[in-house]
């Protein structure tokens, strides 16, 4: 179980204008502000629970997870991970948790992943025997073979990201901590490490926590989100209800080569932005067939794009009503 109990994180952060008297005055009486990264979370997360961070850049998402792996220390308040403290770094704690950060690496760059894989089987105090059986059993369940002994500057981001989730996952951790997993992904790879995700979630009950600016990543794997707001918890509960709530709603973005006015596009729906000939409008699911129809007998459309509701625009209007 994860507890966190008025878990708070401020950093101390230097303050200069951009230009040349500032920078001297900095140099002499430097300027410091407080930056509220995470103001008095209180959270509990059982065993075996797939949960989603939810929330703006700058929310606090990555800060929060990574102060439950020990990675960041809590300015104030405590954390208890299956009854270890994380920033103590206990080595028992250590071996029960797995890291993954979609914008690092861990892989070494030059050499086959085998290699690196070696190097964390030797980390974890595994035997050949435990590490052959750990890969074996996870290049099966991400649909990886020879991309293991090819050097790792070689392989594709998706085969890549796979890589990672291997050697993170190769000691067979109980708290797996994912921040942006499938960050830059294709459609392809973004769904293989989902499917993976949920499968290793199943067979092992790991306690899985991650960040996605993807919606298609939460609706996949939790039940429970947790949304913040500038630090702070703004929900915390079942995702049905923010879909049910906000997913009959829908994005057209269209490329018109024709005239148009903004006050007509209105009319459509929500108009959200204009570039040039490039518009983005939110209409009603049920009324898209209508609309289109409507938009294709009176302007010149080049391109059309159908997608859901982003996830930053969809926690603009929870936060804009201020309720869920």
């Amino acid at each position: 179980m994860i507890i966190a109990e008025n878990l708070s994180k401020t950093y101390l952060v230097e303050k200069k204008k951009a230009n040349l008297l500032s920078t001297l005055k900095h140099f002499f009486n430097r300027e410091f502000v407080n930056i509220k990264a995470v103001q008095n979370i209180n959270l509990s997360i059982s065993k075996g629970e797939i949960v989603g961070f939810l929330g703006a850049n700058g929310a606090g998402k990555t800060t929060l997870i990574k102060m439950l792996c020990g990675l960041l220390h809590p300015t104030s308040g405590d954390i208890r991970v299956d009854e270890y403290t994380p920033k103590k770094l206990n080595p028992k704690f250590l071996k029960k948790i797995s890291l993954v950060l979609g914008q690092k690496q861990q892989l070494i760059w030059d050499l086959p992943a085998f290699d690196s894989l070696r190097v964390n089987a030797a980390i974890y105090d595994l035997s050949d025997s435990e590490m052959n059986k750990s890969i074996n059993q996870l290049s099966q369940m991400l649909e990886l073979e020879d991309e293991l002994y090819y050097p790792v500057r070689k392989l594709s981001l998706g085969q890549r990201m796979k890589l990672e989730l291997m050697a993170s996952l190769l000691h067979k951790p109980d708290f797996l901590f994912l921040d942006e997993p499938t960050l830059g992904l294709d459609i392809n790879a973004q769904e293989s490490v989902r499917n993976f995700l949920k499968k290793y979630n199943q067979e092992t009950g790991a306690t899985i926590l991650l960040t996605s600016h993807y919606m298609a990543d939460i609706k996949a794997l939790c039940k429970r989100v947790i949304l913040l707001n500038k630090g702070k918890i703004f929900y915390d509960g079942k995702l049905e209800k923010i879909i049910n709530k906000f997913e009959h709603e829908i994005i057209i973005l269209l490329k018109i080569n024709s005239e148009f006015l903004i006050e007509d596009l209105k009319k459509f729906g929500k108009l959200i932005s204009t570039d040039n000939k490039l518009v983005k409008l939110k209409v009603f699911k049920n009324d898209l067939s209508k609309i289109l129809n409507s938009l294709f007998s009176k302007y010149d459309i080049q391109d059309l794009q159908i997608i859901d509701t982003p996830i930053d625009l969809l926690i603009g209007e929870i936060l804009k009503k201020g309720n869920i």
